[in-house]
């Protein structure tokens, strides 16, 4: 679990409440989720490199820090929308870069329908995002993509994991930290977690 990070902030568990919460509508389940994204950014991003930078103050001159290298944003279509504004809220340099999948209802396994990475990267980390860690296959299947694309350093941004996708994802890129808000109980029959929060993708866009 050296490379699993889960967060335990009361502001985290708090939101993360709110955003279980059947009652809670398209509006407010999105504003929940970009204030989540914040929140996971902010610990996910701990180890950034920085490099010295000679400013002023008003009152005197100084070396300050600023953020060293390029950060890439991948969404996993199209839940992963979701977070994409609370990160870009703290880093609105962040480049971002699409890849589409959808999980076969019958096998379960992710079919890859969209791409829009460049013919070669252009960032020093990428930041894979995705509400939801199920089985992990569509986790697992986007970074080997980025890793094929030649991506050297990357790291998965969710808000709930179940242990099943933990581990699948763990075996598969034992390599790749994992940031979540909370490890929940299970999957049910059809691979949903549970208590989780339903589909996150239909509560966001309002398609339930």
């Amino acid at each position: 679990m050296g490379q699993v990070h889960v967060s335990n902030h009361p502001l985290m568990l708090h939101k993360l409440t709110l955003l279980r919460d059947k009652d809670t509508n398209s509006r407010q389940f999105r504003e929940l989720m970009r204030e989540i994204a914040m929140l996971l950014t902010y610990e996910a991003t701990a180890d950034l490199p920085l490099t010295p930078v000679d400013i002023e103050t008003p009152l005197a001159a100084m070396q300050g820090r600023q953020l060293q290298g390029n950060i890439g944003l991948v969404p996993i279509l199209r839940a992963g929308l979701g977070l994409v504004e609370g990160v870009w809220e703290l880093m609105p340099s962040a480049e971002v870069w699409h890849i589409g999948l959808f999980r076969d209802e019958q096998t379960l396994r992710p079919v890859e329908y969209y791409n829009k990475l460049p013919i070669q990267p252009t960032v020093d980390l990428c930041l894979v995002l995705d509400p939801m860690l199920a089985t992990g296959g569509s986790a697992i299947a986007t970074v080997d993509i980025l890793k094929r694309w030649g991506a050297h350093s990357i790291k998965f941004v969710g808000v709930i994991a179940a242990p099943e996708g933990i581990e699948n994802f763990s075996k598969a890129h034992p390599d790749v930290p994992i940031y979540v808000g909370v490890i929940d109980d299970h999957l049910n029959e059809n691979a949903y977690i549970v208590p989780g929060l339903g589909d996150a993708g239909d509560r966001q866009f309002g398609t339930a």
